[in-house]
């Protein structure tokens, strides 16, 4: 690609991260092997980056460049699919986020959410409150991209301080749907997103979980399967990129969420336009736009 000084790439603005506290913090925890479905996720990390390349730092609908904020590379996680590349995470994770003001985790699977919010908020699991934009609730047995938040639940998250939000039909069991209930989880499901505004949807998701500092975990197969056909679990009649758009935005925006993770895309599997990982390196750009608003 030709480069232009008056056209600031994505890419340029992440920096290598250094000694000096920065106010977004990004890291890759290529995760993989433990996926429900057969997945090439451990490569999506390096190809958000690049594909960070195809935008600038500009909204124009907020008139501001990204640039005015610090945005720095923690590098990725080694080999995070075993019991100690769990500990490699949770320890990457807690030096991010005690460097950073909001530090954004990209998988690999589903499965880098227990990780990644353990390592951010160590002993005070108890505390804290999750929100996840995902089809699925992630309350298998187990250990997989479909067991993080029983995980997390079983590790001293309070069920009541979590909101998933797109939960679709006929993407869980009646099983694990009571299991979610029984724990206290609030669901906001697809359906009801078709008659809801992203502002409202925002404003239940933070008056059940209160005063909490936050963690958010964006699983892309909530999105349409047209949008994002790298995502093994996507189906038809999910959210459309623009909504993800937009609720990454909101998230961004929200004080008290010190961290997020996007998961679930498989890199290997985009369609030739990579527009599920696009949507993945613009959902890092609204995050990080969401939070210069602040």
């Amino acid at each position: 690609m030709s480069e232009d000084s008056l056209w600031p790439r994505a890419s340029h603005w992440l920096q290598p991260a250094t000694s000096e506290r920065t106010q977004l913090g990004i890291f890759g925890v290529p995760a993989f092997q433990t996926s429900i479905s057969s997945t090439g996720a451990h490569q999506t990390p390096a190809a958000i980056r690049e594909a960070l390349s195809r935008f600038s730092t500009f909204s124009y609908t907020a008139n501001a460049d990204l640039r005015d904020i610090s945005f720095a590379d923690f590098g990725d996680v080694r080999q995070p699919d075993s019991a100690e590349g769990e500990e490699r995470t949770m320890g990457l994770a807690h030096s991010v986020s005690s460097a950073s003001e909001l530090s954004i985790a990209l998988g690999g699977d589903n499965s880098i959410t227990y990780a990644v919010m353990r390592g951010v908020f160590g002993d005070g699991l108890s505390e804290a409150g999750l929100i996840t934009l995902d089809a699925h609730h992630d309350v298998r047995d187990g250990a997989s991209n479909g067991s993080p938040v029983r995980r997390l639940i079983e590790a001293g998250l309070p069920g009541t301080s979590i909101v998933q939000i797109g939960i679709n039909d006929f993407s869980n069991s009646p099983e694990y749907a009571k299991r979610a209930r029984d724990c206290g989880i609030r669901v906001i499901t697809r359906q009801a997103l078709r008659t809801r505004t992203i502002e409202s949807v925002i404003d239940e998701a933070l008056s059940f979980v209160g005063d909490r500092k936050l963690h958010v975990d964006i699983d892309m197969d909530v999105c349409d399967q047209s949008v994002a056909p790298a995502c093994p679990a996507a189906t038809p009649g999910g959210i459309s990129a623009d909504e993800l758009r937009q609720f990454a935005f909101a998230f961004g925006k929200i004080s008290t969420v010190v961290s997020c993770d996007i998961t679930e895309i498989d890199a290997h599997a985009d369609g030739p336009d990579l527009r599920t990982v696009r949507l993945g390196a613009l959902a890092v750009l609204e995050i990080a736009s969401g939070y210069q608003s602040r």
